[in-house]
């Protein structure tokens, strides 16, 4: 290991290349216990023009400083003021080549990362301990870094779940959830659909909740994709909104993708009875897995419709199920969704269907769910965003993110995006990341972040291979894997 100091004593900024402005390097007095390096080290601060530049030096703060030595670049936040201690930084050794074009730095990590890959899984360290981690990426080097990661990810799930896919059976903790599924039709280009059946019963003895299972497996017919059709771990009243369905749900998704080809932008949840209680609960709250949901025959319970702003969202009850007052709710979120269409009609698609002379059971109309929810396709890249945790939270949702400790029950966060600006707002969070990628906005250019209307980001956001893996760990969703991720605070945050 080297150590490099560098004593800030006087600035200067130019013009160089990414719109970042690199610091004069007579304005650094760098040293390490091999010597002077000053004339190979460069300090790169993150900012939108020359004026903007020198704004964020007389603030006496960095936002962004990008340590280069060589062909390695350590990305750090600084107080900039004039002092004679020593900042120490620790660089990891570095070969004798020097790259003098970021694009040259950035194909430099890329194929870090290849050789990375290449080794087996039980000699790597993990991937944010790596120099070519933190290392800002070209948007082509950063398209060839998530292919090699993905395929990565893809012979890592077949070698380490290939059984569970032939036991048809997922465990998580003390729950286990056996699953039954049914291919349909031809595959289509870019991949199968995936239909989540849940079924009814719920509070009941297992036999009961097991012919319900049976049951449930011949209830639909899709004339394309994968039905599946999972047993509830527990025969509790709750069965399919209980904490430990999300992540058994995440985990059979992310398996369905690898091995039966799905698209993970053809995802569709479904349920009947009790089954409908879950979709009431999880279309919204894990609304950014889903192309479209459809409810059958149950009850929202404390559930809000608020979440389901990109999910379109179907419901299907007799008219004359009374039972926990199941038609009236029906035709209570009916009014619900139509105001939240009305006040946003971007969002909230949507289709009830009250059926006047059927009570619990509806004769298999039904059905015409199924067709409904296969015209629409997820979008991940949303320019809006309406976040209504549960009382089961999540840390993730779209291309938004939260600490664990600040996911709160029933809190609320909205987002926009348009262009380059992005708007959010939220009550009581100290802060929040911001995934982006190319395909939202252009990364090249500075981003401006306002939370709770006072600016808390202007810049832009390096594409790095650590948030690649990050967001790409966090779920197994190729479509969820974002190249930049911005940590943002409140104004008034400690």
């Amino acid at each position: 290991m080297r150590f490099i100091s560098l004593i800030f004593r006087g600035f200067a900024a130019r013009r160089c290349c990414q719109s970042l402005f690199r610091l004069a390097a007579t304005t650094l007095l760098c040293s390490t216990s091999t010597g002077v390096l000053a004339p190979d080290l460069t300090a790169e601060v993150d900012a939108g023009s020359p004026s903007e530049a020198a704004a964020i030096l007389n603030r006496k703060i960095f936002k962004l400083l990008n340590v280069r030595y060589k062909d390695r670049v350590l990305t750090r936040t600084f107080n900039a003021e004039e002092r004679d201690t020593p900042v120490t930084l620790r660089l990891p050794s570095v070969p004798n080549r020097i790259t003098s074009t970021s694009a040259d730095i950035s194909s430099t990590a890329v194929e870090g990362l290849r050789a990375y890959l290449d080794k087996e899984p039980g000699q790597r360290s993990s991937v944010t301990d790596e120099s070519f981690a933190t290392v800002p990426l070209t948007r082509d080097d950063a398209a060839r870094a998530t292919e090699m990661l993905w395929q990565d990810h893809v012979a890592t799930i077949r070698r380490t779940r290939a059984a569970e896919m032939k036991s048809r059976e997922l465990v998580a903790g003390d729950h286990r959830m056996p699953f039954y599924y049914k291919t349909f039709g031809d595959k289509p280009e870019g991949g199968r659909s995936l239909y989540i059946s849940l079924h009814g019963g719920g509070g009941t003895a297992k036999q009961v909740n097991d012919r319900q299972w049976e049951n449930q497996k011949l209830l639909y017919t899709p004339a394309e994709g994968v039905y599946v059709v999972p047993r509830a771990p527990t025969n509790a009243w709750n069965l399919w909104h209980q904490s430990h369905i999300d992540g058994l749900f995440d985990r059979l998704i992310e398996n369905m993708v690898v091995f039966e080809d799905v698209s993970p932008d053809r995802v569709y949840v479904m349920g009947y009875s009790a089954g409908g209680d879950g979709v009431y609960q999880l279309a919204p709250r894990m609304a950014d897995r889903w192309a479209a949901a459809a409810m059958m025959a149950g009850h929202p319970n404390e559930a809000s419709p608020l979440g389901l702003r990109n999910v379109p969202f179907t419901l299907h009850v007799g008219g004359r199920d009374t039972g926990y007052n199941r038609n009236k709710i029906a035709a209570e979120w009916q009014k619900k969704l139509a105001a939240l269409r009305k006040a946003d009609p971007d969002g909230y698609i949507h289709l009830a269907k009250i059926y006047p002379d059927k009570g619990h059971w509806l004769d298999r109309e039904d059905a015409a769910a199924i067709p409904w929810m296969a015209e629409h396709r997820r979008n991940t890249r949303v320019s809006r965003i309406v976040w209504k945790q549960d009382d089961v939270v999540h840390h993730r949702f779209y291309w938004l993110a939260v600490e664990p400790d600040h996911a709160e029950a029933r809190a609320e966060i909205r987002a926009d995006l348009h262009g380059q600006k992005i708007t959010i707002r939220a009550a009581d969070l100290p802060g929040l990341s911001v995934r982006l990628d190319d395909r939202m906005l252009n990364l090249g250019k500075p981003i401006r972040i306002t939370l709770n209307e006072q600016v808390v980001f202007e810049g832009v956001a390096p594409r790095t291979i650590a948030t690649l893996k990050k967001t790409l760990s966090e779920r197994g969703d190729l479509r969820g894997i974002f190249t930049a991720e911005l940590k943002v605070k409140a104004a008034d945050a400690r």
